[in-house]
């Protein structure tokens, strides 16, 4: 091996994947020498000590450090590629040419264009760049990735039957010490209950916020159903809801909600 050899450091948690990348990189690019292969973000920084490889194929979720954690501390030491399993994560950061990725599973044609870039950069002896700003970004995109979907459908239990109510369907939600008690609207339009197990803690943080807020430490409400809210004593309040004879109660923690009124 000769020092102008270029190596590369594979880092994947799932064993099948990182051969499969080895594999497919050995047919690219023939004259590459993996050095190195890890099973997880810490093991992949102590191998790059060891043999400093020129190039880093990083996995974006490994256990113990992230890929971009990884490459936080490599720094400009290595060029990167960054594996993930959602294209999304190709953000700006990708498109300007610092970093590069690949999507699980990974083909032959995309792995080639990664090749090509990398041996340009490499044969043109460029510097490797400062990726902090890049890798800034890329986290940001992660963790807005990483936030859960907002609940479409809760299941609920009424009588001998699983009832789907559809979280659009829903008025207001209010827990006591075992269940959470949902106020909904059946297909006719009229106002329903049903108990469910799920905290309304765990709920809340898959619902839509832009819907649905939290007006008393046991009570959320949707806010297309409220029909008036009514101020009382001790900065707390009195929500009304359309159709419905239900009123709730709104805590001073929580008032800020309707400060415009």
């Amino acid at each position: 091996m000769t020092s102008s050899q270029p190596t590369a450091l594979i880092a994947d948690d799932e064993p099948l994947l990182r051969s499969a990348l080895t594999r497919l990189l050995t047919a690219a690019w023939p004259e590459l020498n993996i050095v190195a292969e890890a099973r997880n973000g810490r093991e992949a920084q102590e191998l790059f000590q060891t043999f400093k490889p020129t190039v880093c194929f990083l996995d974006i979720h490994m256990p113990g450090m992230t890929g971009i954690e990884v490459a936080r501390q490599i720094g400009r030491q290595a060029h990167f590629v960054f594996v993930t399993a959602y294209s999304e994560y190709a953000v700006e950061a990708f498109a300007q040419g610092a970093l590069d990725y690949l999507v699980k599973p990974v083909v032959p044609e995309r792995l080639a264009e990664t090749v090509s870039r990398l041996r340009e950069r490499l044969g043109a002896k460029q510097e490797t760049p400062d990726i902090e700003t890049l890798l800034d970004k890329l986290e940001a995109r992660l963790q807005k990735k990483a936030a859960p979907e907002p609940l479409r459908w809760i299941k609920a239990s009424i009588g001998q039957s699983v009832r789907m109510i559809s979280v659009e369907d829903i008025d207001f939600l209010r827990s006591d010490e075992k269940y959470t008690l949902v106020g909904w609207r059946d297909h006719e339009g009229k106002a329903a209950e049903a108990l469910i197990r799920t905290p309304i803690k765990e709920l809340l943080a898959q619902l839509d916020d832009n819907l649905f807020v939290q007006i008393h430490r046991s009570v959320v409400v949707n806010l297309d159903r409220i029909s008036h809210v009514i101020r009382g004593d001790n900065e707390t309040a009195t929500v009304f809801l359309k159709g419905r004879s239900d009123n709730l109660p709104v805590s001073r923690s929580y008032l800020h909600h309707f400060k415009q009124m």
